[in-house]
């Protein structure tokens, strides 16, 4: 086997692929190790599933790319969890690049409330999880007890879209109830209140009240868009119309409500779940938002949905900046005190939803935000752009690093590449990526475009 550099990508979803495809037309061998037995990553997990066409085309992609042959596939093996950084650094690869993304929900500053996690409280990464695979015939992930009223805390996309699940998951069943069968797909396009209109019907006449955001804030300060970091005193008030224009159209047409400068300070309980929330009144010092004493309210809710953002799950070995990893080299992304080991994606951003996995603030265009609400594009196209276009810049930094160092010796790479058979064989893997990802590619349940039935590994 000729000299060669190798380097181990911990990580498949989108920055990973990415990552892998630069370093692959670069004649560079890439190992991809995945935690799970799809390298979707939160294109198929945290994407909402009515985005049918970009989650096809982001799949499609990424089994593009990791079918090239100088990438070499290791499903359902989890850094930390099946194998530690000290094993992986001991086969002596060129490098490790870490695209492990932010899975970990950031914790609801309320002592006490994780107890009643699944029992009325969730967080929106198994919410989100369990919405778009739930309908899966072998589906044995989280489950949601469902319930009218929810409250959803947090603002941004993310808590936008756990909110229009909440209303179009409770509204269809309803109407189901009533003998009207709706398709959910339909009727998140269309809107809910035009579908209701059409059958001259209201939410009072279903017997819903239905979801309420509640964000610490103003409506017009939720990070929904972005102004420029030196924004005129013109396109801050821009943004912040654009922010209540986005208000009002999510209300509109999804029928959620919201109350703005609340959050939670404790808790109501009944037993072992969860029935409502406490919430207070805030004002704004120093940047922070603050409880005002006295103003704390109790508001029943038998269901509450954290989506107050995602961090980096921390791994052994790996050292921490806050909660985010401790990156000693922006451009390249490489890791304090760990020669060699590079981090792209959420793992750097610390942005664990889709919408913020981006390297940089941007404004986001008041165009984007109509064709998020109203048009065919979903605004996660150009942030997906923006993720590979990041992934792609730190692989080209840390490739022209590698071009001053000598390749693995030829024998080197080849008892490297049999550690990876080794690992491919304890999962089942069969060695060829396009041939795997045809068998990933089967239909959920019929007439559900989103679904797709995961491979279970031996």
């Amino acid at each position: 086997m000729n000299p060669q550099h190798v380097v181990l990508i911990v990580g498949g979803a989108v920055a990973g692929s990415e990552a892998a495809f630069q370093f692959a037309r670069r004649s560079i061998r890439c190992v991809v190790i995945e935690q799970n037995a799809r390298p979707y990553g939160k294109i198929e997990d945290g994407l909402p599933r009515w985005h049918v066409k970009l989650r096809r085309q982001e799949m499609s992609e990424i089994d593009e790319k990791l079918g090239h042959p100088e990438v070499h596939f290791v499903p359902g093996t989890k850094l930390g969890r099946d194998i530690g950084l000290a094993e992986l650094l001991a086969w002596g690869p060129s490098a490790v690049v870490l695209a492990v993304g932010a899975w970990r929900d950031r914790p609801m500053p309320v002592p006490g409330i994780d107890r009643y996690a699944g029992r009325g409280f969730y967080y929106s990464n198994p919410f989100m999880n369990w919405f778009n695979h739930y309908r899966e015939p072998d589906y044995h992930g989280p489950q949601v007890e469902l319930a009218d009223g929810a409250l959803v805390v947090g603002g941004g996309l993310a808590s936008l879209d756990v909110a229009k699940v909440l209303m179009l998951e409770t509204v269809t069943r309803a109407l189901a109830d009533r003998g009207e069968g709706v398709d959910l797909y339909d009727m998140e396009r269309r809107g809910i209140g035009t579908v209701l209109a059409e059958r001259r019907l209201s939410l009072a006449d279903l017997g819903l009240r239905g979801a309420t955001v509640v964000y610490r804030r103003r409506f017009e300060d939720m990070p929904v868009v972005e102004s420029p970091e030196d924004a005129t005193p013109e396109q801050v008030e821009r943004a912040r119309a654009c922010r209540r224009k986005l208000m009002h159209k999510f209300s509109e047409k999804y029928l959620f409500g919201f109350q703005d400068r609340r959050m939670p300070v404790g808790y109501l309980a009944e037993g072992e779940s969860l029935v409502g929330l406490r919430l207070a009144a805030t004002e704004v010092r120093g940047g922070r938002a603050f409880p005002l004493e006295g103003t704390e309210q109790d508001v029943p809710s038998r269901l509450v949905v954290s989506a107050i953002g995602s961090i980096p799950e921390p791994i052994e070995d790996i050292p921490m900046r806050g909660e985010v990893y401790h990156i000693k080299d922006i451009h390249t992304g490489e890791l304090e005190g760990l020669d060699g080991i590079y981090a792209v994606g959420n793992a750097v951003t610390g942005r664990g939803k889709i919408e913020d996995s981006r390297l940089h603030a941007r404004f986001v265009s008041e165009y984007m935000l109509e064709n998020y609400l109203m048009g065919p594009a979903s605004g996660y196209e150009e942030v997906l752009a923006e993720v590979k276009d990041e992934a792609g810049t730190r692989t080209a930094a840390v490739t022209e690093r590698l071009t001053g160092r000598a390749p693995l010796p030829g024998a080197q790479v080849a008892r490297l590449l049999e550690r990876v058979r080794d690992l491919q064989h304890r999962v089942g893997y069969p060695g060829d990526y396009r041939a795997y990802a045809a068998r990933l590619a089967r239909p959920c349940a019929p007439n559900d475009p989103a679904g797709l039935i995961p491979i279970p590994l031996k």
